[in-house]
């Protein structure tokens, strides 16, 4: 089995991919894909996805370290507390877990899948074109009635299977579950701080999960080092901090639609680059 293994140049220009586009509704293991088959030949891999994304976390936890506190203290609590069970942080708490579910039980059956035949960039570019409409349609005829406060478990299940659409490159985890709050009425600020939030106990699973694969020779996929491994960890999620802090500013005062049309054309962009022969699939 050929070891192809991942220069320092590669891990830096994937981890500052991986920070920049990881929060972005436009897939940052689609984009991952993209870079590393477009410029260095070969594809990322998915261990090296979900290693670099523990990064990104790191950044969600820590700029919602104080939100994060509080549901956890009140989810304790309220497991003895009746009184503590009627707030909406402790439903909130438990909309969460529940909503963390779907990608955790389909991430672990399909893991072969996402490792190998979900990298295909004629499904990444697919996945590009098709989710980027469905954003725009959700943003176009989406209510956007319903904040935080009145977020229900309906809403957690709804977007936790739409996170787990994320296992395939392209679909975006942030997209998906942006596009199902959107549909569902949420207004666009809830449905991003609940995106980051339903997102930290699937992808830190994930993460832990796929260490081991990054360091074993695979067929698929660049293979680092431990050291550039935690490097480029640390590089993704110092980038996405500051992206999470633009981004929660952006959707205040802006639409998605930006987002849709980059993807519709970075959709295109594959399907040309495969048509030509200057990508392979």
């Amino acid at each position: 089995m050929e070891w192809v293994s991942l220069s320092w140049l590669q891990a830096m220009v994937l981890a500052v991919v991986q920070g920049l586009t990881e929060f972005l509704p436009i897939s940052s293991s689609g984009h991952l894909s993209i870079v590393s088959k477009l410029f260095f030949g070969e594809d990322a891999g998915a261990s090296f996805t979900a290693v670099t994304q523990i990064g990104t976390e790191l950044a969600v936890v820590i700029f919602f370290l104080k939100d994060i506190v509080r549901l956890v203290g009140v989810w304790f609590r309220g497991l003895v507390n009746a009184e503590v069970r009627r707030t909406q942080d402790y439903r909130l708490a438990w909309y969460v877990i529940v909503g963390s579910l779907p990608i955790g039980v389909l991430g672990f059956l399909f893991q072969d899948f996402i490792r190998s035949t979900f990298r295909s960039l004629w499904i990444t570019g697919t996945t590009l074109i098709v989710f980027g409409v469905l954003m725009g349609l959700a943003e176009r005829f989406g209510q956007q009635r319903r904040s935080q406060d009145r977020l229900r478990l309906s809403d957690g299940v709804v977007m936790g299977f739409a996170q787990a659409l994320a296992l395939i490159p392209g679909v975006s985890r942030s997209g998906g579950t942006i596009t199902a709050g959107l549909s569902l009425g949420l207004d666009r600020p809830t449905a991003v701080r609940f995106s980051f939030l339903l997102a930290i106990p699937a992808v830190f699973a994930a993460g832990l999960s796929e260490i081991p694969h990054v360091f074993e020779p695979s067929p698929y996929g660049l293979q680092p080092t431990t050291a550039q491994m935690i490097v480029a960890t640390v590089v993704a999620g110092v980038i996405g901090y500051a992206v999470i802090a633009w981004l929660l500013r952006f959707v205040e005062r802006h639409s998605v639609y930006l987002f849709v049309w980059y993807r519709i054309a970075l959709g295109l962009l594959v399907f040309g680059l495969l048509g030509f022969g200057v990508m392979q699939p």
